[in-house]
């Protein structure tokens, strides 16, 4: 899979470790901006996604949510496409 995959994280979140996982079984690679500490990167998160809560995941230019939103895309069967297809 091709795409261009941003995460914003925390360490030690327990969606985070979800939404990595799924994207590693899925052998994409991808950005991760760990906003632990990080008041300035939780800021730019928050101005991008209007969200408060990590993990924020884009693939491509399209904010998809958090893990919940990742892992209903995977059960519609609808997240490879979307991998594959974005830039």
């Amino acid at each position: 899979m091709s795409a261009s995959v941003t995460m914003y994280s925390t360490r030690f979140c327990p969606y985070c470790v979800r939404a990595r996982g799924l994207l590693q079984s899925k052998q994409v690679s991808f950005t991760e901006i760990a906003v632990d500490e990080q008041p300035q990167l939780r800021r730019e998160m928050v101005e991008r996604s209007g969200r408060y809560t990590v993990p924020q995941i884009w693939i491509g230019e399209q904010h998809v949510g958090g893990y919940d939103d990742l892992a209903l895309l995977e059960r519609q069967g609808r997240l490879d496409e979307l991998l594959s297809t974005a830039p």
